[in-house]
């Protein structure tokens, strides 16, 4: 992705900080961002902390019988929802790279995180 489509303003980024499992921020978050982009606001998802753990290929139901969040990952591009950033240093601390995510990401550093952030007129943070 072009420095420029990454510069792109949204009316949505909505920050995703916690686990796939053991509570329901992921997905309250995910849900946020489906119905914000039905209403047709552009929407923007930043993965920090644990959040990145969800974009790894294969999440099933959870140890409570949470349901997965892979399918809803899966539809973002029906719903135009297609700038996932990600913390880079997260990535880092959890061993993994960009390529090891199920969708593709738009790496973002410490530098970079108050541009990504102004650039987006509401912020909810998950």
């Amino acid at each position: 992705m072009s420095e420029r489509a990454e510069a792109e303003h949204g009316d949505l980024l909505v920050i995703l900080r916690h686990a796939p499992h053991g509570s329901l921020w992921l997905r309250e978050a995910l849900d946020l961002a489906l119905v914000g982009a039905a209403f047709g606001q552009s929407v923007s998802l930043l993965l920090m902390g644990d959040g990145v753990w969800a974009l790894l290929p294969g999440q099933g139901q959870g140890p409570l019988g949470q349901k997965g969040t892979q399918s809803t990952f899966d539809m973002l591009e029906m719903y135009d929802i297609e700038r996932l950033y990600v913390d880079a240093s997260a990535l880092a601390s959890r061993g993994l790279a960009p390529d090891d995510l199920l969708l593709p990401v738009i790496p973002v550093d410490a530098a970079r995180l108050p541009a990504v952030l102004a650039g987006h007129r509401q912020i909810f943070n998950f």
